[in-house]
């Protein structure tokens, strides 16, 4: 079956008059999704919350902000693929890893994105009739952690692990290094005691690697042993608190 993107563009009605916002009706429960190798396989939680049923694509990629369910490639299978969601209801997508399709790293965790595809449907009654309208779909887009079995240490107490140093040119910045096998995802960052959190000063640090975290308004880069609090997201998506200091 062709994918659902492919026939989007057919929905578009001559002119289009007073476009609003869009809002998503299927909602996913949660931020993100983390698969540990031991299960095998996990379950995601979708619900329709409006008065109208709801085309549902859904499909995994390594990254490409444009991939479709034709040409994405991983090694997890997603059933159902495509689905009808009926008003107020909620469906289960069961997520597989594939072991045999694609080895992944066994000592670090591997990133990939869970995108669900919801379309509307037309507008229908004489209310509708020899009007002009736009239907379009909205997809919806969540980071999947696939995590092996045995990792060192501890994913809620990675970010305690985090190593900051103060770097420059050009810009006053702080380099993140993730000694962990773990992602982890900064949302919030300040510096010194009570100081005001920096915009711009947020991202993802992957396992063993470093991030560049620009300091907007700072002129220079912070001295060592000057404190720093931060935000990360943790498994559940919740927000949780942590404080270390730049290095030497």
């Amino acid at each position: 079956m062709k994918s659902l993107l492919c026939t989007l563009g057919a929905a578009l009605a001559a002119l289009v008059v007073g476009i609003g916002p869009a809002h998503a009706s299927v909602v996913v429960g949660g931020t993100r999704v983390v698969l540990p190798a031991q299960q095998g396989e996990i379950t995601v939680r979708l619900t329709n919350d409006s008065d109208h049923p709801a085309l549902v694509e859904a499909w995994i990629d390594t990254g490409d902000l444009n991939s479709t369910p034709d040409n994405a490639n991983s090694p997890f299978l997603i059933t159902p693929p495509l689905f009808r969601m009926d008003p107020h209801k909620d469906q289960s997508l069961r997520i597989i890893y594939a072991q045999g399709a694609q080895p992944l790293p066994a000592d670090r965790e591997s990133l990939f994105w869970l995108n669900v595809l919801e379309v509307p449907p037309k507008p229908s009654g004489s209310q509708h009739a020899g009007q002009n309208y736009l239907q379009f779909a909205i997809r919806s887009r969540l980071k999947l952690f696939y995590r092996p079995a045995g990792l060192s240490g501890d994913a809620m107490k990675a970010p305690d692990k985090l190593v900051f140093k103060a770097v420059g040119e050009p810009g006053a910045a702080l380099e993140a290094h993730n000694p962990t096998p773990y992602y982890i995802t900064i949302s919030k960052l300040a510096l010194g005691t009570g100081g005001k959190t920096i915009d711009g000063a947020s991202g993802m640090v992957a396992p063993f690697g470093d991030l560049r975290l620009p300091l907007k308004a700072q002129t220079q880069a912070p001295a060592a042993g000057t404190p720093v609090s931060f935000t990360t997201i943790d498994d559940y998506g919740a927000a949780d608190a942590h404080k270390g200091t730049v290095a030497q």
